[in-house]
């Protein structure tokens, strides 16, 4: 009996999860949506995938860039982003969007750096008046899966309204337009 009721228990706790995970009706009444795609890409693999949403619902594509370029080395970018995020450093970024106020949606798309966002996309976060937003992650990795990144990011997103997430491995779209689709675009 008791192992029913935990089974039970469990099975409630599940199904409560799966609500609350539950991303609000982004379809909506509105006739047109506007959406920003803001991604930060060392490698190209996040690039590929921001580049790749847009193909699909449209809306403006903006690169989060740093004034200061990591290394073209991969082991030299790995060390030295530990090290920034361990500091918590917030590196300079070349340009901000002009008005993210006219966007409905703003898609954060970020590599996985030793398991949480990338500092560019941290400093963006700060730089950048997200409240009241429809913020959807969006995360490439290789291997690490989402570990802390949307956790992370939803922390540092103060006030927005987080929709499901995405993420995959390296710049593989695989089940993206399903995503994209059950998410509501």
């Amino acid at each position: 009996m008791k192992k029913i009721f935990l089974a039970l228990l469990g099975m409630t706790f599940l199904s409560a999860t799966s609500v609350s995970a539950q991303s609000p009706d982004v379809r909506g009444e509105r006739p047109e949506r506007k959406i920003l795609i803001a991604y930060y890409s060392w490698s190209g693999n996040t690039k590929t995938v921001a580049e790749s949403i847009q193909k699909q619902i449209g809306g403006d594509l903006f690169e989060i860039q740093t004034v200061q370029t990591y290394p073209s080395d991969y082991d030299a970018t790995v060390e030295q982003a530990g090290k920034e995020i361990k500091e918590g450093y917030r590196p300079e970024l070349k340009v901000l969007p002009e008005d993210v106020s006219k966007y409905d949606f703003v898609f954060i798309a970020s590599p996985n750096w030793w398991g949480t966002i990338a500092p560019a996309v941290s400093t963006f976060l700060e730089k950048v008046n997200l409240e009241g937003k429809k913020v959807v992650p969006i995360i490439t990795h290789g291997r690490g899966g989402l570990q802390r990144t949307v956790a992370d990011l939803t922390e540092q997103c103060k006030d927005c309204i987080m929709i499901q997430s995405w993420h995959g491995y390296g710049n593989q779209t695989e089940g993206l337009s399903a995503w994209l689709e059950g998410v509501g675009f």
